[in-house]
């Protein structure tokens, strides 16, 4: 059964492993089924939730598209736009948000998260994105969104917004009510300094994460001081319970070779961690090298990014304004 399939990256610059292992690998996987009608998103209205830097916002908008086609996905196949380029997503956002409760956002963890103890002085843009991404879902009859366990709940409120929408407008399956494409393995990838925090582009240390533009040096040498502890390798995955880094270093080797944990704590059972890392750095050079050189061709050809994206909104425009123009004939608009 064909599968239409919305996602999206933020723009923030400096994508790491976690991203691509996280994301992007699977949206790669996603693209090569010819069963599937994909669309990703660069969601820069997302970015600016929190204050951005207008030069290197307009760059990372297309950093983050450089990463997509170098990774594998193919321009010609799949839709790459950015999402301030399509006016209905603010328009639908809108229109959703008057739809939705308050009572619905206040759950919503990842805000409290973000927002920290202060959060008087968070932005209404942070606090209502949930709305956003809802429309940036529903604007394209969206059937699947591949989602990690940080987005789980925003998904269900996308559900949840689609539904009352329907009723309150009786619009009997006007918005679809999209799946969850959960990617249970390896989908959040920590960091290589405390196995407890998730890999981020925001932690001071550049030794927690290994960035997707990486030379072939630096990745050897963030794993050799990635930590780990004073044991051998594991023997089986019960030995993982207190040992989060150890179990990292493992996610991230099974992911690569696209193999079972299991799998790979029996190749190393026992063994030293400087053979296992050795081989770990092998496996990150081979797939980010590659990726890593063609972003940075990429990047020198700021022509052929501008057109991609631009051909990408231009085919999102199509969709999105036909489904925002029934929006407002069903509000009376």
């Amino acid at each position: 059964m064909s599968k239409k399939i919305f996602s999206g990256v933020q723009p923030t610059g400096n994508l790491h492993l976690g991203n691509y292992l996280g994301a992007i690998k699977n949206f790669v996987e996603l693209n090569n089924n010819k069963d599937n009608q994909c669309i990703f998103c660069v969601v820069d209205l997302h970015a600016i939730t929190v204050k951005q830097d207008p030069k290197e916002l307009k760059q990372n908008i297309r950093e983050t598209a450089a990463t997509f086609i170098a990774s594998g996905i193919d321009p010609n196949k799949s839709i790459i736009f950015n999402q301030s380029a399509v006016s209905a997503h603010a328009e639908a956002a809108w229109i959703l948000s008057c739809v939705s409760k308050i009572g619905w956002l206040n759950r919503m963890t990842q805000f409290k998260e973000k927002a920290g103890k202060d959060k008087e002085k968070a932005s209404i843009g942070l606090y209502s994105y949930p709305v956003l991404m809802a429309a940036d879902i529903l604007l394209y009859d969206s059937t699947h969104v591949p989602v990690g366990d940080d987005q789980k709940q925003h998904l269900e409120l996308c559900r949840d917004i689609a539904q009352k929408f329907n009723n309150d407008f009786n619009a009997v399956n006007f918005f679809k009510v999209p799946e969850p494409l959960i990617q249970n393995k390896f989908s959040r990838i920590m960091s290589l300094k405390d196995g407890t925090k998730k890999m981020s582009k925001s932690d001071p240390s550049d030794l927690s994460r290994i960035n997707l533009t990486d030379k072939k040096d630096e990745i050897i040498n963030k794993i050799k001081k990635a930590k780990t502890d004073d044991q051998l390798m594991p023997e089986s995955a019960k030995n993982l319970d207190s040992r989060p880094e150890v179990e990292n270093l493992l996610g991230i080797y099974s992911s690569l070779k696209n193999q079972s944990l299991e799998k790979s704590i029996t190749e190393f059972k026992r063994k030293n961690f400087s053979e296992f890392k050795e081989k770990l750095s092998d496996i990150i050079v081979d797939k980010i090298e590659p990726i890593s050189k063609e972003i940075k061709k990429l990047l020198d050809d700021k022509n052929y990014l501008d057109k991609i994206l631009l051909d990408g909104s231009n085919k999102a425009s199509k969709i999105a304004s036909k489904k925002i123009n029934e929006i407002r004939q069903l509000v009376g608009f």
